[in-house]
């Protein structure tokens, strides 16, 4: 199997060890992953993936090009294709990639489903903004997982009603939206301390592992708990 999505690649990884022949450069979980690099999600090379002759790829509709994904499926080699909006849509692609690798329901997806039953959340709501990118500034839009995953700890996405899933607002817009708090991870784009929180003077700023914020998979189980005290330390 080759998985061109990290989240889905540490998810295999963890369920089906040894399952895995390829992965993407940017699969970073677990470490120390022995496979063979295939590229980018963006930009996978297409002729080594098919040289390695797996049963099955795995990928994502947003994260990777459909030119790929028909490359593949024309040189014969099953493509497995998910789609993810919310944590109850995540839970059901997991169980059915998992599935794919003829292993049974893992007990981590049990752990991260219990978890988020009844997640820690604050007194009150609040609104945020959920910067991915700048130069230029891009959020956190409509129907998003991070979105999802956020309104259930009791933060409401201020760019939720969107007409793009990932809008490019500029910083003086952001500024103006009458914000709560401003979520920053630390992917796709790397925010940290130094860079980003200067952009927003007097709201206070949540520094969270994109990890846990984007990806599903293993991570999912200690999410809750991470973000929220990661929101709660901004907001303290």
């Amino acid at each position: 199997m080759v998985s061109l999505v990290p989240s889905l690649t540490e998810a295999v990884a963890v369920s089906a060890p040894g399952a895995l022949v390829g992965a993407t450069d940017w699969c970073s979980h677990p470490a120390g992953l022995d496979v063979v690099r295939v590229g980018g999600t963006k930009n996978p090379a297409v002729e080594r993936i098919i040289a390695l002759a797996p049963d099955l790829v795995v990928a994502n509709e947003e994260e990777n090009r459909e030119p790929d994904l028909t490359a593949l499926r024309q040189a014969g080699i099953e493509v497995l294709v998910t789609e993810v909006r919310d944590l109850p849509g995540a839970l059901r692609e997991l169980e059915r990639v998992t599935g794919a690798c003829g292993v049974g329901r893992p007990r981590w997806l049990d752990e991260a489903e219990a978890a988020w039953l009844d997640p820690p959340r604050p007194p009150v709501r609040l609104r945020a903004a959920v910067p991915i990118w700048r130069r230029p500034w891009m959020v956190v839009g409509r129907d998003t997982f991070a979105g999802d995953l956020l309104a259930r700890l009791g933060v409401d996405n201020a760019y939720a009603d969107h007409t793009e899933r990932y809008p490019r607002v500029p910083a003086d817009a952001l500024r103006a939206s009458r914000l709560d708090l401003v979520v920053l991870p630390d992917e796709p784009y790397r925010f940290t301390r130094d860079d980003g929180p200067e952009e927003f003077p007097g709201v206070p700023c949540a520094l969270v592992d994109g990890r846990h914020l984007t990806w599903y998979g293993p991570s999912l189980a200690q999410a809750p708990r991470v973000l929220a005290e990661a929101l709660r330390a901004a907001v303290r």
